[in-house]
């Protein structure tokens, strides 16, 4: 796999400035730098997979590594081998038609936590409820993570009004206050109750996300069917995806980089709660690869 990727471009901001020693370690060390701190389930059995190769998927026959990005399933690992991940909110992805699958980071997310996630291929998209659903992509009407669960409550409020409903006066700040209880109420209580007070409450039930290069974001973004869904732009991330999109900004994250800080934004702003890894393993392949094309970048002295 190193061979087939070591002449991307790695993002400059992401290279380690290290100066590399002969020793294996420090090389593995390297390697590991930009996305080091996160609280990862063992690679060692991606380690023993690249080592073995390429094999045959065994639903479309595809030559692949790890997993097959057209069937979404693991190819030469077993599912009690990688981590699982249980997200607070459901994640939709609305993949390009032309965004090519091999490329594409969205498959990592559906994998690790294939009942929260699902991918769409464009112009397919569900029908959405406009004040559950946001749209995290930035623009001149984005707002920022922290603000978010405030603007729902506030279009909730206003759409409420324009119907002429019936709505219990409460502070801003309550409302909030009783979103952030939900949605750990969400996390903790049996599958009934959580499902019940989710449609009652809990103002964000899903996240979208486009999956494609920049350039081709325009026309689902501009869809119709997602102009009335409330804008979240991630500001202050940079990405360490190593086929860097030439002539972007380092602001531009891969899809799963965006899912990732979503999530940790939403778990620390929104959940008001303190961040100790739990949605790090999102990140299982994505750090690995990372790892193998750093490594394949030193071996050739490009880095």
């Amino acid at each position: 796999m190193s061979s087939l990727d070591q002449d991307q471009r790695l993002n400059p901001s992401c290279r380690d400035k290290t100066t590399v020693s002969s020793d294996s370690s420090d090389t593995r060390e390297l390697a590991k730098q930009p996305l080091q701190g996160l609280q990862l389930a063992s690679h060692a059995v991606l380690e023993k997979a690249q080592q073995r190769g390429r094999l045959k998927c065994s639903k479309c026959g595809g030559s692949r590594m790890f997993f097959c990005y057209t069937c979404c399933s693991l190819v030469g690992v077993g599912l009690q081998e990688i981590p699982l991940i249980k997200l607070p909110v459901k994640i939709d992805i609305i993949k390009h038609p032309n965004e090519t699958d091999g490329k594409s980071t969205a498959i990592h997310a559906k994998i690790l936590a294939p009942s929260d996630v699902t991918i769409y291929t464009y112009p397919c998209i569900p029908e959405f409820e406009k004040d559950k659903v946001v749209l995290v992509f930035p623009g001149p009407g984005a707002v920022s993570v922290q603000d978010m669960m405030q603007c729902l409550l506030d279009r909730t409020d206003s759409r409420s009004h324009d119907f002429d409903e019936p709505r219990i006066k409460r502070l801003k700040s309550e409302e909030v206050q009783g979103a952030t209880h939900t949605a750990k109420s969400l996390e903790s209580g049996t599958p009934d109750e959580s499902k019940g007070t989710e449609s009652r409450v809990y103002p964000l039930q899903r996240v979208v996300f486009i999956d494609s290069t920049w350039n081709q974001t325009n026309k689902i973004s501009t869809d119709e069917r997602l102009q009335d869904l409330l804008q979240v732009e991630l500001k202050m991330r940079k990405t360490c995806f190593w086929r860097h999109q030439k002539g972007k900004p380092d602001t531009y994250l891969a899809t799963i980089e965006a899912i990732y800080y979503f999530l940790k934004d939403f778990h620390e702003h929104c959940l008001s709660r303190e961040y100790n890894g739990e949605y790090d393993n999102l990140l299982f392949f994505y750090s690995y690869l990372h790892s193998v094309v750093n490594k394949a970048k030193i071996s050739a002295g490009k880095c």
